[in-house]
């Protein structure tokens, strides 16, 4: 079983900057495609940012591209999520997902482990 744990979300101001962090435990997720997604209040889940189990091969959604950026540092098991030039729109639940699989994965019914959610609001 992995665990997973995010943090760093918060209310930010158009325009500012938040690093969203997931920490895990319980596996080494070395091995691991990890992604972010997040939910707006009625909306579905959407894919944010994927990223292979060794960094070398990343995906984002169109609406992030230029102002995100995924990485990884699995020497500390953790995945990050920078987030730049933050929108209203950006305003959601923030979730990282872990599935043992060597490509990179945009589907989330195809996760295996999911975080409990960090809050992003970004006001105008």
């Amino acid at each position: 079983q992995v665990q997973l744990v995010e943090s760093g979300g918060g209310l930010v101001q158009a325009g500012g900057s938040l690093r969203l962090s997931c920490a895990a435990s319980g596996r080494t997720i070395s091995s691991y495609a990890m992604g972010w997604f997040r939910k707006a209040p009625g909306l579905e889940r959407e894919f944010v940012a994927g990223m292979t189990w060794s960094g070398g091969n990343t995906n984002y959604a169109d609406s992030v591209k230029g102002r995100f950026t995924i990485s990884r540092d699995n020497a500390k098991n953790t995945v990050y999520l920078q987030m730049n030039s933050l929108k209203p729109e950006d305003t959601a639940v923030y979730y990282c997902a872990a599935v043992l699989r060597l490509r990179l994965i945009v589907a989330p019914n195809q996760y295996d482990y999911w975080g409990q959610g960090t809050q992003v609001t970004v006001s105008s």
